[in-house]
């Protein structure tokens, strides 16, 4: 009797040109752009500095998505970073990577935005219940955190389903997002008329109390990569986008150029309505500003806007998350389960399962995960700036590769973006040394786990021979 071939179901290319694009725009703007421009008016204290620090950090990460587009384009497989740093470094360098974002970052990461959605959520007085106890003892458990856990699940299950379902929810809720910003830009700049100390003159304000200096310009540029962050979210989830070589660096560059635009004239609408030292006061600039131009129902439009683009932006970091530990587990240094796909959806379908399950997780341990998202910053950077540097070893390595996109400025743009990054890294250890101490810990403690995993590989492989 002839045996049928089989073979192992393999991630598939559904997410086209506008779901990729989707991806970059959706996971970047969060809360950030609602929520930044107090903290940085804090550090600089006047609109010309807010301005320069968020076109440095757009042009940090402008160079950041050239040299990714190049790498993607490249080296179109599930992972992203982790194949560069495997291909580049070796699999000790890679594995740690990927052991810090399956550990920490990403989980982490899905705790923020959905807390930061319940925060939000919480504003409006149908939820104020939201705070009060579901469980006492042992562990306290509000129905806030519960409604966490459902909207992490709830994403979670949707890119179980398939990678068209999410990316087509990616690309539908990014436009309404997108929308909901030119709204708010709108509204700022055209029903301001009865607002007093509104206008022009605004941008010519200051903050007295401002940190100032070098320190306090900075602490604005962090703030302002922070809003630029997600970008590199795309490459991970590169082995499901259709026509890699030319959709990746089309959504990359499009997408966080778009982005820069979006953010400069929600800074700027703010600004029209809000002197400095009332932007610096206040917890929701974007909020006071509509509700000074519109009332209350103003202020719950923006937090309704705020809602949205966390729960779209949740969507992206639990698409690219779950690649990472699946692609670690394709090639052997992971187990086994966190690389089967789904022979139905074709997704990573264990991945997705076990991230979820971290993320309730530290969703229940409640404060303390904040401790670990903070931690996560410093591997975060060492990594964006290890990834970065690799397109120097495969220029060099592989001159003559197939590069289908080759970026723009080589090598002047990546050199910046990695001796930037590296720079970020000593401000981030030297103002958060704890913390930062805690990352390094976290990584270096992927080193066993690495040597176990290496040795089952290569007893597997010799069982194999």
């Amino acid at each position: 009797m002839p045996q049928i071939a089989t073979s192992r179901p393999e991630l598939s290319r559904e997410l086209g040109a506008s779901h990729a694009a989707a991806v970059v725009v959706g996971t970047i703007i969060g809360s950030g752009i609602f929520l930044v421009p107090s903290e940085m008016m804090q550090a600089v204290g006047s609109a010309r500095l807010v301005y320069l620090a968020w076109i440095a950090g757009g042009l940090l990460s402008f160079f950041g998505a050239l040299t990714y587009a190049e790498l993607g384009a490249m080296k179109p497989q599930a992972g992203g970073e982790y194949v560069y740093v495997r291909d580049a470094y070796g699999p000790l360098a890679a594995f740690l990577y990927g052991w810090t974002w399956f550990v920490v970052a990403k989980p982490a990461s899905v705790a923020t935005v959905v807390t930061g959605l319940v925060r939000i959520l919480a504003t409006f007085p149908v939820f104020s219940f939201f705070s009060a106890n579901v469980i006492s003892a042992p562990l306290g458990v509000t129905w806030g955190q519960l409604v966490a856990i459902a909207a992490a699940i709830l994403i979670s299950f949707l890119n179980y389903l398939g990678i068209k379902r999410a990316g087509e929810f990616q690309l539908v809720f990014t436009l309404l997002k997108i929308a909901i910003i030119l709204g708010i830009v709108l509204v700022c700049f055209s029903g301001a008329g009865n607002v007093a100390g509104r206008g022009w003159s605004n941008f010519a304000s200051t903050f007295a109390g401002a940190k100032g200096g070098i320190a306090g310009f900075m602490a604005a540029l962090v703030a302002a990569l922070w809003a630029y962050d997600g970008w590199n979210d795309l490459n991970m989830v590169a082995g499901e986008v259709k026509r890699p070589e030319r959709n990746i660096p089309i959504a990359l560059i499009a997408g966080v150029a778009a982005v820069g635009v979006l953010y400069m004239l929600m800074n700027a609408a703010v600004q029209y309505v809000l002197p400095a030292s009332a932007i610096a006061a206040s917890p929701r600039p974007a909020s006071d500003a509509v509700a000074l131009v519109m009332g209350r129902m103003g202020a719950g439009i923006v937090s309704a806007g705020m809602a949205l683009s966390m729960l779209v932006t949740l969507n992206g970091t639990i698409m690219s998350g779950a690649r990472v530990p699946f692609a670690v587990a394709r090639d052997g240094y992971f187990f086994r389960a966190l690389a089967q796909v789904h022979p139905r959806f074709h997704t990573p379908s264990v991945a997705i399962m076990v991230q979820a399950a971290l993320s309730i997780v530290l969703l229940l341990l409640g404060a303390n995960f904040r401790q670990l998202f903070s931690l996560a910053i410093f591997a975060e950077w060492l990594f964006y700036m290890i990834a970065g540097s690799t397109i120097f070893v495969f220029r060099r390595r592989e001159p003559y590769a197939a590069r289908p996109y080759r970026m723009w400025g080589y090598p002047v743009v990546p050199a910046v973006f990695v001796a930037v990054a590296a720079a970020l890294l000593c401000y981030t250890f030297k103002n958060d040394w704890p913390n930062s101490g805690y990352g390094v810990l976290v990584i270096l403690a992927g080193i066993p786990v690495f040597a176990h995993f290496a040795r089952m590989r290569r007893r597997s492989v010799g069982k194999n021979d």
